[in-house]
């Protein structure tokens, strides 16, 4: 990911609530096979597990599944049976981007301070992504009690951050979360047979909130003000990004 200083995110605690709050990742391996692609990436959601969220420095760990059936899925399993001294833990990095929900166009009408003065804007997008790297260990073989463990408690984990958190289904005035448990054993059972469950321990992670910081402060607000007027929420949401984002620079 190409990060100018101006957009980057150092603080670990940031990058991860960025993950906790948008957890589709999008999954990429490089893989040599003969039978499929070298370049392979699934949307994946997962779970970001760290021991202290106060932590300054504690990267975390990802983890997710996948189909069985997906080619990418396929890849995994036979370089790894190619190669039992690895213990289930892909050789190469892999990579796990994360992007903010909420993102935008930006036209160059919204730079009130550059446009008039000079006319030396052009249009951009702004964002927010998270990456991820680490080694990743695979849980694919079906009858161990190892893979069973992990993908019980994956499903659960992701199900209970999901119900939670991002349906708001919390209990009491609101309405109370589905759980794993709820459907039947045998079949919960039988799905788990069609997946495969991946863990990422990060070795690193950085990011980038790309909120019009490079402009001056006049057309950061341009920018802002711009969003604010247009009906959609993810405009709304981008508005306050930047105002954030450009407080934060001019206190810096």
């Amino acid at each position: 990911m190409y990060i100018r200083a101006v957009h980057a995110e150092a603080d670990l605690r940031v990058l991860r609530r960025l993950i906790h709050d948008n957890p589709l990742g999008m999954l990429t391996t490089g893989i040599r096979s003969e039978k499929f692609p070298f370049l392979q990436t699934s949307h994946i959601p997962f779970v970001l597990e760290v021991e202290d969220e106060s932590s300054e420095t504690e990267l975390g760990c990802l983890r997710g599944h996948l189909a069985r059936q997906n080619p990418q899925s396929k890849a995994m399993i036979e370089y790894l049976e190619s190669k039992p001294e690895l213990n289930d833990v892909l050789e190469d990095e892999v990579l796990v981007l994360f992007n903010q929900v909420a993102h935008h166009y930006v036209t160059p009408k919204f730079y009130t301070e550059a446009k008039p003065t000079s006319g030396k804007v052009v249009p951009t997008w702004n964002y927010a992504a998270a990456q991820a790297y680490g080694k990743a260990r695979v849980f694919f073989k079906a009858s161990s009690e190892e893979t069973s463990a992990f993908l019980t408690s994956q499903m659960a984990d992701l199900t209970h951050h999901n119900e939670t958190t991002t349906m708001g289904y919390t209990g009491g005035d609101r309405p109370t979360p589905w759980k794993v448990t709820d459907a039947p054993d045998k079949y919960i059972e039988l799905l788990k047979k069609a997946i495969i469950g991946i863990e990422i321990k990060i070795t690193r992670l950085e990011g980038k909130f790309k909120m019009s910081q490079e402009m001056s402060k006049g057309d950061r607000d341009g920018v802002a003000e711009g969003f604010a007027r247009l009906e959609s929420d993810a405009a709304k949401e981008v508005s306050q990004m930047v105002k954030v984002r450009s407080d934060e620079k001019s206190r810096s």
